[in-house]
This record gives structure tokens, C-alpha cells and sequence, in this order.
């Protein structure tokens, strides 16, 4: 049974029962929605054209493992607002982009493109979302799922909370491995990297099994510090499970310079994220990750808004981290922005509960279910951190995803800026890995300083 949805203060409620797609939404995935249920039609201005299948093939030359070239190098900006400007487009614009113009009206612009719809995944995880969506159902009150596995489960969602879950089961390759930068620019513009090996597998996409079989877990991460010496050999494991109300995340730490493994349970909700000066919060990883129990997931609806999108100059390795990297934000100009709908969720903490945001506005776009950009709001109301992923279509493995995350403290003026991978290895989707990868005596032995 469909849950049942009543309109509260221009926001949609739901009571979560059994869910499942309708047979009359399953026959569009396909149709006029895509496989993954975003529309298909472009809007009425065309401005937004429709989904023509996404990008799947780089440009001529292209040779896996290199950098992304830009399948769009030779286009020019439609306009670029500024602090003069921008009021004429603030209907298209987050909270967040507007409250930038406002605090750094000298500075701040957004170099707005054309739209292109550039998402595609392979066709294994459009058949399993048409495949598992009518046994797809949220369970436990919002904080796991049940009867998928590979595909997006909601993808003609009802609630925010199903919203959530397609954003957090997206598929991001098989698996990955990525040698990548992390920076906390002062606001003079000094700036320390650290530089991280990250490696995933994820489970929940595997061809192997079914939904009974992924034993709570859909990610194993682990994450080694490389840089600066006085971090690196550091390695943070992860076993992200699907219900961590019923099972928390089980995580362990490698101390270099005791050579121990540790568990490590802060790693979740509001702590600190790894060596990031206190700059983002650890479920602000990936623009959201971990458990939702904390918040009331509400859908808006859907917004065609002005995003970051197809950043593959930011992902350029002609660029270095010093051409990124400015004083109070990244250099603006190498940004892109396009228009395109995102569902908006809002996540209102609960009751009883803690968390350093009493509220998040997220804005997912519809065609990936990535999460574009985040408004972080502190426990007065007012709005104190602002994130943005620039996203790219990874198209070896036809994966759109980001290419660097930004997070934007507007009180500190600050801003960390994760996944500058200009001089680095390009990821390699092509690792194979096993659950004894992830053991805690695996993480022990790869453990060298």
C-alpha cells in the first residue's frame, strides 16, 4: 500500500506504510519519465531539454584512466550573475547562492550554461530500479529499506525520506579508488592540503546477490591520510549498514604511531570529518551520508533551479589546487552552473534529538538523485553553512557524481573544499575487492607508516 500524502504549510507529510510504485507509475519508467523516474519532456521555455539518455562515451581521443576531458570545452557562459544581477534570477536560486552574492557581493558570481542532461548509469541498474521498485519500501521508521537492491528504490518518491534513500543507494560504480585533496583555505587564502586515498565497494550494487543477502551493509570504505607527515598512515574503515538505527555504522581507526586498530564510533552525525578543521561535519561527507533518524525528511517538491552541473573544468588536470583554491570561496569563474529540476527536501531536526544543524535544505537533482547543494542552518534558525557539489558524468562507467565538494562557512568565512584531484591519479573503477578486504585484521596488516 502507497503511503498517504496531505499538504501541511506548503510541505509534503507522509505516514510511512508499506510502500511500493503503483502499476500505473511503473509502466513510465521508461516512458515519459526516464529509467530512474526523472521527466523525461524538457520544460516549457526549453531551457531544460528532455533526456536523451545521458552522456555514455567521452570525447574523441578519451582513453580510460585519464582525466574527463570537457565534452562542452568550447562553449561560453549564457550570462553570468553577479551581486548586480542576481536579484532578477532569485527565483532559481538556493538560499545558499543568494546568501554568497550577499556576504561576498565583490567576489561572487556563478557562470550560468547551457543545460545539458548528462546522467546515465549502465542499463543493469535501470532494470533492477523497474525490477525491485514495486517491493521497495521504507522500513523502521524512515532509518532503512527493504526489497531492493542495485536499482533506485523510489523512483517516483512520495516523501522526503524516500528521496534521501535514492541519494543514498545511487549507484557510484562497482567499485573505486581515488587519490584526492582536502583544503581549509583561511580566509587569507593560506591553505594546508591533505591528501587522502579513498577506496570504495559497493556491496549494494552487486550483480551476486539479492536483498536478503546484503547482511545490513551497502559500503565498505576505507580511507588512508597520505599527507601531511604528521597525519599520514592514518586509516579510517567503514562498513556503512543500511538500517544504523538497528546496527550503527561499524567503523575502526589505524593509528599510525601506535599501530593499533581501533574502533571508532564518533564517526557519525555531528562530529568532526576527518582532519577538516572542523569545517564540515561527518554526516556532511558526500553532501549527506549515515543515518536519517535525527531529522523529519519533508518533500517540498520539485524546482527547476540554477546548479553546479557538468564541472568538468574544476575537474581539469590542467588546472593545480593554487588556481581552485581562492581567499573566502573557490575561484568562482572555473565553476558551471545550469538549470535543471531538483527535488527539495527539508530535514527539520527532531525532537529529543542533537545535532549542531537544527536544519537542511537539500535540492536533489532529478535525473541522478545526486545531491547537488545543501543550506545548513544552526540552532537559532539562521543559515551558517552552504554546500555545493560540482558533479561530473565519470562516462567509463557512466557515473554522475561529484568531482569536488565545497562547504562554505559563512559565519567563519572559510570554506573546505574536498575531492581536488587536478594533479592526481584518475580514479580507477576497475578494483576488485571481497568482504575480507574490509576485515578489521586486513586493515591491521595494511597499516604501514
Amino acid at each position: 500500500m502507497k503511503t498517504f500524502l496531505y499538504l501541511t504549510g506548503g510541505l509534503v507529510s507522509a505516514t510511512l506504510l508499506n510502500a511500493g510504485i503503483s502499476d500505473a507509475d511503473l509502466a513510465r519508467l521508461g516512458r515519459d519519465l526516464t529509467p530512474l523516474g526523472a521527466e523525461r519532456a524538457g520544460n516549457a521555455d526549453g531551457s531544460i531539454p528532455a533526456w536523451d539518455g545521458g552522456l555514455t562515451s567521452g570525447p574523441a581521443g578519451y582513453t580510460p584512466g585519464d582525466h574527463h576531458p570537457d565534452p562542452f570545452a568550447d562553449e561560453s557562459p549564457l550570462f553570468t550573475l553577479t551581486a548586480a544581477n542576481y536579484g532578477e534570477y532569485r527565483n532559481l536560486l538556493t538560499a545558499g547562492a543568494i546568501a554568497m552574492f550577499e556576504t561576498y557581493p565583490e567576489t561572487y558570481q556563478m557562470p550560468v550554461y547551457r543545460t545539458h542532461r548528462t546522467a546515465s548509469v549502465p542499463q543493469r541498474i535501470y532494470d533492477a530500479t523497474k525490477e525491485f521498485a514495486p517491493t521497495a519500501q521504507v522500513v523502521n521508521d524512515g532509518a532503512g529499506i527493504s526489497g531492493a537492491i542495485r536499482g533506485i528504490p523510489f523512483p517516483v518518491p512520495e516523501n522526503g525520506i524516500e528521496v534521501l534513500w535514492n541519494h543514498l543507494l545511487r549507484y557510484r560504480g562497482d567499485a573505486a579508488i581515488r587519490r584526492i585533496g582536502q583544503a581549509a583555505p583561511q580566509r587569507s587564502g593560506r591553505y594546508t592540503m591533505v591528501e587522502f586515498q579513498d577506496e570504495f565497494w559497493f556491496n549494494y550494487v552487486r550483480d551476486d546477490i539479492g536483498p536478503e543477502d546484503l547482511n545490513n551493509t551497502i559500503i565498505f570504505f576505507k580511507q588512508e591520510v597520505k599527507a601531511p607527515p604528521r597525519l599520514a598512515g592514518t586509516i579510517l574503515m567503514v562498513h556503512e549498514t543500511l538500517d544504523q538505527v538497528v546496527e550503527p555504522r561499524r567503523a575502526w581507526v589505524y593509528n599510525a604511531g601506535q599501530r593499533r586498530v581501533r574502533r571508532a564510533p564518533q564517526v557519525a552525525y555531528d562530529n568532526p570529518g576527518t582532519a577538516a578543521d572542523g569545517m564540515r561535519t561527518a554526516d556532511q561527507f558526500d553532501m549527506f551520508n549515515g543515518a536519517p533518524d535525527r531529522y523529519n525528511w519533508q518533500l517540498v517538491g520539485k524546482r527547476e533551479m540554477l546548479v553546479p552541473y557538468n564541472s568538468y573544468r574544476l575537474h581539469s588536470d590542467q588546472l593545480s589546487p593554487d588556481d581552485i583554491l581562492t581567499p573566502l570561496h573557490i575561484n568562482q569563474a572555473l565553476t558551471r552552473y545550469e538549470k535543471h529540476r531538483v527535488w527539495v527536501v527539508e530535514a527539520t531536526l527532531k525532537e529529543g534529538t542533537s545535532h549542531i544543524y537544527s536544519r537542511r535544505t537539500l535540492y536533489v537533482d532529478e535525473d541522478s538523485w545526486q545531491i547537488l547543494a545543501v543550506d545548513q542552518y544552526d540552532n537559532r534558525g539562521d543559515l551558517w553553512r552552504v554546500s555545493e557539489a560540482h558533479c561530473i558524468n565519470y562516462y567509463d562507467v557512466l557515473t554522475f557524481w561529484s568531482t569536488l565538494e565545497v562547504h562554505i562557512d559563512l559565519v567563519a568565512g572559510r570554506y573546505l573544499a574536498v575531492g581536488l584531484d587536478n594533479r592526481n591519479p584518475m580514479y580507477d573503477f576497475t578494483i576488485e575487492r571481497t568482504e575480507g578486504d574490509y576485515s578489521p585484521g586486513a586493515l591491521r596488516r595494511s597499516g604501514v607508516r
